[in-house]
């Protein structure tokens, strides 16, 4: 697609977690971008995706707007994550193929790959099996706006692409214990307990899985750099490239926060996907993204911003 400057951007999801940092991200790319308010267009309801579009009338439309949670809210909630996540995006993206809006950038999970999907994760696998059951209905409705995409693409000529970010983490992370994702969870249940002067901390599964995680910030560079130069059919990984087990993510983030009480591993709970690490080379090549912030670097800024948010 080329320059942004001056270029009508709609961010859906632009005052979320990641969204804010994409808004930020383009506007420095000299965008011009929207962010819808669900209170106006809640892009569940039928007419709302229509509604926005023709308002706004946007050059692009970057969909970050979701239903997300962790594996508790995921297990507890399938029917709502799939079906709330499947109708924001596919009648957004229909809305805009008739608005004949420029381009659409889809952003979906890594939970839509297979739950035993070899590591690191390549593209080509995404549809190698099914998804781990605690998310799959979440994960198959984002994976269906790739579907969406390709097959608009094909019949219709439309620039539509997928972009897979693996988990994010991050200042203005969601910390409310009900719907957080793992290292939001797991500060939050540290500080409670130096808080609180407890002798243990309860962690859910084994310890064993593996996750990759990605900083905020870069996860938005990533978005913005194929926004701009990304026009492909091909879904993408955003990714850090690397891998860290539960365990040593729990130990670490205890470590660097000062808990020197016991550390209790609750077997009867899920450990999600056995492992999450990806394939980053497509990005790379593609249109040039490469994470730059380290796992330490993020991990402490996350904390640090937790720990300030609290006071203020």
């Amino acid at each position: 697609m080329g320059d942004l400057r001056r270029r009508r951007v709609v961010v859906t999801g632009g005052s979320g977690f990641l969204g804010a940092h994409v808004v930020a991200d383009l506007r420095a790319r000299g965008a011009e971008v929207t962010v819808p308010r669900k209170a106006e267009y809640d892009l569940v309801e039928a007419g709302a995706a229509e509604r926005l579009v023709g308002d706004a009338r946007p050059d692009v439309v970057v969909h970050l707007a979701a239903r997300v949670g962790g594996i508790g809210a995921n297990r507890d909630s399938p029917g709502a994550f799939f079906y709330d996540n499947l109708m924001m995006g596919v009648q957004l993206v229909e809305a805009c193929r008739r608005a004949a809006v420029e381009k659409v950038v889809t952003v979906g999970t890594i939970c839509s790959y297979p739950k035993l999907t070899p590591v690191p994760f390549r593209e080509d696998e995404l549809w190698s099996g099914y998804p781990e059951e605690t998310n799959a209905p979440y994960g198959l409705a984002k994976k269906m706006l790739l579907v969406q995409g390709q097959a608009y693409r094909q019949q219709y000529g439309m620039n539509v692409v997928h972009l897979l970010p693996v988990n994010l983490y991050g200042p203005g992370d969601n910390f409310d214990p009900a719907s957080s994702h793992v290292i939001p969870a797991l500060v939050k249940k540290f500080q409670d307990a130096l808080d609180g002067g407890a002798s243990f901390v309860e962690v859910w599964g084994t310890g064993r899985a593996s996750r990759e995680f990605l900083y905020v910030e870069d996860a938005a560079r990533g978005i913005g750099l194929a926004t701009e130069g990304y026009d492909g059919a091909e879904p993408v990984n955003l990714g850090a490239g690397f891998e860290i087990t539960i365990r040593d993510l729990v130990e670490q983030i205890g470590r660097v926060m000062g808990f020197r009480g016991e550390i209790r591993w609750d077997a009867t709970k899920p450990d999600g996907q056995p492992r999450r690490s990806l394939d980053t080379s497509r990005a790379e090549r593609l249109f040039g993204f490469r994470a730059t912030t380290s796992f330490e670097d993020g991990l402490q800024r996350t904390i640090d911003w937790y720990r300030s948010s609290r006071r203020s």
